[in-house]
């Protein structure tokens, strides 16, 4: 079909024109019956928000997604594009996409009637209709639906009566395309009403012209809820002339975080070689992103975005890369004291209540990623404020004697791995707790070996102290001694 370059040879291939919803519809219906991914890279929604969003397809609804930040909406919007045609014919020349067979413009009405049959035909990819807006308070009717241009008006000669002088927006030029604005909310009101035509009746007004022009336009929105937000609404009436209206969420699992994560981070080639990131940081992230949603802290109606956990991810494989380049190493593995570097990308991600600014937002990350350690480690090992007492054998016993005997260990940032490992040996029963535990041995021991001391200080068992490039473990009491011994020179 593409090879056809005049409106006569179009009509004599007995093409027809199709809406863009019946495009959709159409396309969306085969790839269903052959049983093909339509939303490819979007993970958790199979059994939520991508069926509503087909069914609404095949209603031929306009579409609003409402969710909070950072759950794939704008990614949704332009995975439509894929269920378009790949080409279609337009009027060559014309600035609105003219469908040869039902022209809308002045412009092609009056080619066509210039050159009938000869009349020149291109043909315009997927990929070129596609349009994206986001919605700001300083957007106008005239950047969406068009305005009298007086420059056109003075270089034609053409009186402002004439249509021809018109400057069409973004929705004009959108005609037979996706259309997508983004915080909707964010519109003004009085520029929300201006789509009020384009929706129900498919049609625009400009300054007062008696124009129709038939737009056949698939319109997305995007948004927060309503009760989420304090930047502003969508209101009732454009509200109601929206005919699908979609929830969106964040991921529901550790496991499809995790997908969602690996699949997202941009990791280059150099680090994935390496870095090595075991599964227990993997899900630790995760949690702290989960922690992050339920924490009292942060502003839940605000929400946390997937961003947190994809640029945290690639700041923990960074930390990692960091040291291994200090160290001239080849090959290094990440560790759970390279969460330290992934602070920033929590500070920045999330927005605190009143209670969260009296914390401060480094301390507020801390909180996170010790909340995520604890249940990592209770997943792993036994809860050391449950075990009953009286029992046979203490299996942190060995642990805590080898602390209270006045012994201490410090882990460095950027030590090399050899000697973290070693730091690591040195704690007594240790190793043997991992391994009596889990079904680990050798180096794969190590990442639980110091889960457990991480965990052992989120139960008070014994004391962690973050230092600038070190974090380092001790007895508990051995604070309490150090304090009375500073109260003596007081």
């Amino acid at each position: 079909m593409e090879s056809i370059k005049t409106l006569g040879e179009l009509r004599k291939s007995g093409y027809k024109s199709k809406t863009i919803k019946d495009e959709l519809r159409d396309n969306l219906v085969l790839r269903l019956k052959r049983k093909e991914k339509v939303f490819e890279g979007i993970l958790g929604f199979e059994d939520t928000v991508i069926p509503d969003i087909e069914r609404a397809i095949l209603s031929r609804h306009n579409i609003l997604l409402l969710g909070l930040r950072g759950q794939a909406k704008t990614r949704i919007a332009r995975l439509l594009v894929n269920l378009l045609d790949e080409y279609i014919p337009v009027v060559g020349g014309s600035d609105l996409n003219d469908d040869p067979l039902q022209p809308i413009s002045r412009f092609a009405h009056d080619l066509i009637a210039e050159k009938g049959d000869d009349t020149p035909i291109d043909w315009l990819h997927r990929s070129s209709r596609y349009v994206e807006k986001l919605a700001t308070p300083d957007v106008s009717v005239a950047d969406l639906i068009g305005d009298v241009d007086p420059i056109k008006a003075a270089t034609m000669k053409l009186s402002y009566s004439d249509e021809r002088v018109i400057h069409f927006g973004l929705v004009p030029h959108s005609h037979r395309s996706i259309f997508v604005i983004n915080e909707l909310p964010d519109l003004q009101a009085r520029i929300q009403v201006s789509l009020f035509n384009i929706l129900q009746e498919g049609d625009i007004q400009i300054r007062g012209f008696k124009l129709r022009l038939p737009l056949d336009i698939q319109f997305l929105f995007t948004a927060n809820p309503e009760d989420y937000t304090n930047r502003g609404s969508i209101i009732t009436p454009l509200k109601d002339r929206i005919e699908s209206q979609i929830l969106t969420h964040y991921p529901k699992t550790i496991d499809i975080a995790r997908k969602i994560t690996e699949q997202e981070a941009k990791l280059t080639s150099d680090q994935q070689k390496r870095v090595v990131v075991p599964d227990l940081l993997k899900i630790l992230l995760e949690q702290i992103a989960f922690k992050a949603r339920e924490s009292e802290f942060i502003d839940e109606k605000s929400g946390v975005s997937a961003r947190l956990s994809i640029s945290g991810y690639e700041n923990l494989v960074s930390t990692a890369e960091r040291r291994a380049l200090i160290n001239n190493d080849k090959k290094t593995e990440a560790r759970i004291i390279d969460f330290w570097g992934v602070v920033p990308s929590i500070t920045g991600k999330v927005e605190l209540v009143y209670e969260g600014e009296q914390e401060g937002p480094y301390n507020v990350a801390i909180a996170l990623m010790n909340l995520a350690i604890k249940e990592s480690f209770l997943a792993h090992f036994s809860d050391p404020d449950k075990l009953k007492k009286g029992q046979d054998r203490d299996p942190y016993g060995t642990i805590k004697a080898w602390f209270s005997g006045g012994n201490a260990i410090e882990l460095l940032n950027d030590s090399k791995d050899a000697n973290f490992r070693k730091d690591l040996d040195e704690v007594a029963g240790l190793r043997k707790l991992v391994e009596s535990t889990l079904d680990v041995k050798g180096k794969d021991a190590y990442i639980f070996m110091e889960l457990v001391l991480h965990g052992l200080a989120e139960f008070n068992v014994i004391n962690k102290d973050i230092m600038e490039s070190s974090f380092s473990f001790r007895d508990l009491l051995s604070n309490i001694m150090d304090d009375d011994l500073f109260d003596d020179f007081d």
